[in-house]
């Protein structure tokens, strides 16, 4: 799947350990969405960090999906850092839970309707419902991301989402999942942007609770997630930080030698 034309607006992307990501400002990829939600093509938008890096090493699949969407941005100050090594400057790191409600503001404003897909059954609803409150007149639709399983539950959410006619589509089911659910059933998903946004669910609905700022805006958001779900997430991070440091070591050598 090739980029739409609209991506030529915005920064080449990087190639960090075999996953593109664009060197992209806020700024610039809301701008950009909301081109997209009007263009002819759809379109996909697709977060990187150190776990994504990761995980695309050995996961073929998932590293395909990432390089076919449409924008891959930073989504940790550790790849943001280790871009930089690399002599690959990212000038910014957000992440979805930061910036949600400034993405929400602006479709209200212009009237685009938002579905929420993910989650545990009852948070993407507890999510839109919070979400609303906070931007009132913004058009929302939820459903649960527990539909896997069936086709039939499947062709069910395909018909709710053509039903509500979003402009765009969020998509929280975990990664990798999420991102070869997208790119695999991107030509039946009714909606021109579709995203992925991870555990942004959980946060929005008071699920699962986010460090201070002073802590995520500097790098350690990893740590505040560590604090919260020890159990679930100790290899990603004790494991995976020091793995994600081979990694770009591996690239920084190998283009020295170049």
């Amino acid at each position: 799947m090739s980029p739409p034309d609209a991506v030529a607006a915005l920064p080449a992307a990087h190639n960090i350990c075999g996953v593109q990501v664009h060197p992209v400002r806020l700024a610039e990829l809301l701008g950009w969405i909301a081109q997209a939600m009007r263009g002819p093509q759809r379109a996909i938008v697709a977060y990187a960090n150190i776990y994504a890096i990761n995980l695309a090493q050995h996961d073929a699949p998932f590293r395909e999906a990432l390089n076919s969407a449409n924008v891959v941005f930073c989504d940790g100050q550790g790849l943001r850092m280790g871009a930089a090594l690399l002599g690959y400057p990212i000038p910014e790191r957000f992440t979805p839970p930061d910036w949600i409600d400034a993405l929400a503001a602006s479709c209200a404003a212009r009237g685009d309707r938002v579905f929420l897909l993910g989650g545990r059954p009852g948070v993407a609803e507890e999510a839109a419902r919070r979400l609303s409150d906070r931007h009132p007149g913004l058009q929302l639709a939820a459903h649960h991301g527990y539909f896997l399983a069936s086709p039939t539950n499947e062709e069910a959410v395909f018909a709710a989402i053509r039903t509500f006619q979003p402009a765009l589509l969020l998509v929280g089911m975990g990664m990798p999942l999420q991102e070869r659910w997208v790119v695999a059933r991107r030509d039946q998903i009714a909606a021109p942007v579709v995203m992925t946004v991870g555990a942004l669910f959980d946060y929005l609905a008071g699920e699962v609770a986010r460090g201070p700022r002073w802590l995520t805006d500097n790098g350690f958001e990893w740590l505040c997630r560590l604090w919260h779900e020890p159990r679930r997430l100790w290899r990603r991070y004790l494991l995976g930080n020091p793995t994600f440091l081979l990694l770009i070591a591996r690239q920084w050598v190998a283009g020295r030698r170049r």
